[in-house]
């Protein structure tokens, strides 16, 4: 193996010097871990759990009527995977039918806090990319 080359499948830096530029930074190969976690904290059932999560405990039920379309084996993945990420803890509650609860972890709640401010940069810049949808719409049908 060359020097300098992680044996680590999730190593994802470039041994090559790019200065303050990081070409690596969201690595495109499958088995990179910051692509991974990236894929799983931007998948739309994960960042609908999370945001429902703030501040509070839902059950599954509650989950899963909140969140429209969402199957139960897709929400079941989800909460399995953010639980084992350390984003999403689950609490059975020792009654019979038992009872599941879910809570954003410390670590969920920094996340939270991240993904609002991208919902937020939506929210104030809706306007222009709706603006800027319809002049390349328009410029497609011009060019037909």
């Amino acid at each position: 193996m060359e020097e300098g080359t992680s044996k680590s499948p999730g190593y994802c830096e470039s041994t090559v010097d790019y200065g303050d530029a990081d070409p690596f930074q969201w690595d495109t190969r499958e088995d990179c871990q910051v692509r991974q976690i990236l894929d799983r904290v931007a998948d739309k059932w994960s960042l609908l759990v999370i945001a429902l999560l703030e501040n509070r405990r839902l059950r599954f039920t509650e989950l899963r009527r909140e969140i429209d379309g969402v199957s139960q084996r897709m929400l079941t993945v989800t909460l399995r995977q953010l639980e084992r990420d350390g984003l999403v803890k689950r609490t059975v509650h020792p009654v019979v039918p038992p009872r599941v609860e879910y809570e954003l972890t410390p670590l969920g709640g920094t996340l939270h806090a991240t993904i609002q401010s991208l919902v937020t940069w939506t929210e104030v810049h809706q306007g222009e990319i709706a603006a800027a949808r319809e002049t390349y719409d328009r410029r497609g049908a011009e060019a037909v």
